[in-house]
Formats: C-alpha cells, structure tokens, sequence
C-alpha cells in the first residue's frame, strides 16, 4: 500500500452536474430517487439545487450548460447508483419507463456474462449517463457483450 495524505476512510461525497434546465432535472431527480431538496438558489446567471436523503447530501444541479451531455468529451462516464435489491431496480425501471428516460439497452443487465450484480443503464434530460444497479439478481439476464466490463456504457 502507498502512503496517502488522504485517511483510509475516504468515501464519495455529492456528486455535481451541469444542467439546461434547473425545474425539469429537479423533476426528474426527484421522481427518480426519491430525492429531496435540501438547498436551492434561483439568483440571475446562478440557479441550483442541492438534493439528498435523509438528510445527506448526494447530488447538486448546476443550470450553467449551454447543451447536452457529450461522451467524446473528457469528464463524467457516468454516475452509478447502488441499490438493495433486484427489485428495486426494476421498480426504478418502471418510474423511469413512465418519464420516457432512454436505456442503453432493454431491462436488467448483468455487469458481466454470469455475473450477479447488474442493473438499469439510462440517461437523464441533459444526456447524461447513469447506472442504478444490485449487487446480485442480475445473473438471469444475458450480457449485451460477452466480455463486458463492469459498465453498461461499453
């Protein structure tokens, strides 16, 4: 192990993203994940949300962008978002489904052919890439790609 000034307790914190439109992702965002709104602003030029659960700080909104979400551009792959079960994830495919979110692919997939875990990959109004997955349950379903990494953004 290499030494670090960084204690070993380290975890993620919120996650920011750039948005077009503050009340449309706040809606989306919110139907969702079932956030909430913690913290808002709504000044000329600087609109955003701080959104969380219980309490916790998981995702703020930024209205600054001008476009959509690019993937040939450096930055964000995408945010993935771990849930209990199976179940749930199906649940969120539903809620997402009635919003007309656009998958990567259709259903549950698997992180890796015979893997356990898998899940939803979507994106959001803006085009940007998300994941809401389980860590097992997924292992009925077939892998879009044999040899798939541990992404369904291949």
């Amino acid at each position: 192990m290499s030494a670090s000034a960084v204690p070993a307790a380290l975890q993620t914190g919120h996650i920011g993203l750039n948005v077009t439109d503050l009340d449309r992702s706040l809606d989306f965002y919110r139907k969702v994940f079932g956030f909430e709104i913690q913290g808002e602003g709504r000044e000329p030029g600087r609109a955003f949300a701080f959104l969380g659960r219980e309490g916790r700080l998981m995702v703020t909104l930024w209205q600054q962008s001008e476009g959509g979400y690019a993937p040939g551009l450096s930055g964000l792959h995408h945010l993935s978002f771990q849930v209990e079960t199976i179940e749930e994830v199906r649940a969120a495919e539903e809620v997402l489904r009635s919003l007309g979110a656009e998958f990567k692919y259709d259903g549950v997939v698997p992180h890796g052919e015979g893997a356990s875990s898998g899940g939803i990959f979507f994106t959001d109004p803006d085009g940007i890439r998300l994941e809401i997955y389980a860590p097992a349950g997924a292992d009925a379903a077939p892998a879009p790609v044999a040899a798939a990494p541990t992404c369904g953004f291949f």
